[in-house]
């Protein structure tokens, strides 16, 4: 299994229409040699987790600037409990306070990245993440 591709998914949830950030690090991961499916704009918690199983990502990266994080996030880290899909990684990025950060990990997030985070650093933590799993999954 570690010889396949990481799958991940990136998402807009909410009304946030900025997407600057998301298709950067979409571009990243592609380069980086993964397989990254953009969901493009406006999606519902309800729709990005039936997508990330549907695709059977390894990741599902959550990306939010409307402040909007702490409604959002704990109802897709709900929706993939109850569809058995807490096997999936997700990791959240956007503008948020920094004090939010330890409240989005205690609900299963595994990373946060803010504002300043480099490209470099999400996809070595990636790559690093995934074959963890792998690994794991393998033992």
């Amino acid at each position: 299994m570690e010889d396949e591709r990481i799958r991940v998914l990136i998402a807009k949830v909410g009304l946030d229409g900025h997407d600057r950030g998301s298709l950067i690090i979409t571009q990243a991961l592609r380069d980086a040699g993964m397989e990254v499916i953009y969901s493009g704009l406006k999606n519902t918690p309800e729709n990005v987790v039936a997508s990330a199983i549907q695709e059977d990502v390894d990741v599902l990266g959550v990306s939010i600037l409307s402040g909007a994080h702490m409604v959002l996030i704990p109802e897709i880290m709900e929706l993939l409990k109850k569809n058995e899909a807490e096997d999936i990684i997700v990791l959240v990025g956007g503008v948020m306070p920094p004090g939010d950060v330890p409240k989005l990990k205690a609900l299963g997030v595994d990373n946060v990245f803010l504002p300043g985070s480099k490209l470099s650093d999400i996809v070595k933590y990636v790559n690093d993440r995934v074959a963890q799993k792998r690994k794991s999954s393998a033992e």
